[in-house]
């Protein structure tokens, strides 16, 4: 398979978006970005989001300003409070018990920069996660089975995550998972990449 002789480089860390960016590409490039994520004073949640994707593209698009650069971020927002990565299983239970019987909306933003396009395209995903009522047992066992404690929501889609939910709510499946593979394909095509 050809793909466009411009490199691309996904400006993220993260093992979750490097598989699925996968899906899409047989080779490129991950940059750790340097970047703040602090939310700033009054910002919203897709606002930090939009905010954080755009920012980690140009971080690293200055490190390599010949490629196309893909930057992404996620921010999960119950009401207006973010979730962050519980970290701990303690903390993993607290998120699921704050989360049981509602809506969590997440917003997952992505920017790509190309040496060619002065403006970077971007993008905002947003998914509804509406969990089921969750007892203490049902969370302790999905916990025990999945250890989510590096995902925001504390929990996995992919695995058996899915059983804590009555429904979600999205335009594109991959844009929940952290990298909105639909929105970024049309724009990899604009840019000269094959994909298939």
């Amino acid at each position: 398979m050809m793909t466009s002789s411009l490199p691309v480089v996904l400006a993220s860390s993260s093992v979750y978006r490097r598989g699925l960016l996968a899906r899409l590409l047989p080779d490129f490039e991950c940059l750790t970005p340097a970047v703040d994520e602090q939310r700033l004073a009054g910002e919203s949640p897709p606002d930090l989001a939009t905010r954080l994707a755009l920012e980690k593209a140009q971080t690293c698009a200055a490190q390599r300003p010949e490629a196309i650069i893909i930057g992404s971020d996620q921010v999960p927002a119950l009401g207006d409070e973010i979730l962050h990565k519980p970290g701990t299983h303690e903390r993993a239970i607290q998120q699921l018990q704050r989360c049981s019987g509602q809506a969590v909306i997440f917003h997952t933003a992505v920017a790509i920069i190309g040496p060619d396009s002065a403006t970077p395209g971007r993008h905002i995903d947003e998914t509804i996660v509406r969990f089921r009522n969750l007892t203490d047992d049902e969370i302790e066992g999905y916990l025990q089975l999945d250890q989510p404690y590096d995902c925001a929501g504390s929990f996995k889609v992919e695995s058996r995550g899915v059983a804590l939910f009555d429904s979600i709510e999205s335009s594109d499946p991959t844009g929940l998972q952290g990298l909105p593979l639909i929105w970024v394909a049309a724009r990899l095509r604009e840019r000269g990449v094959t994909l298939l």
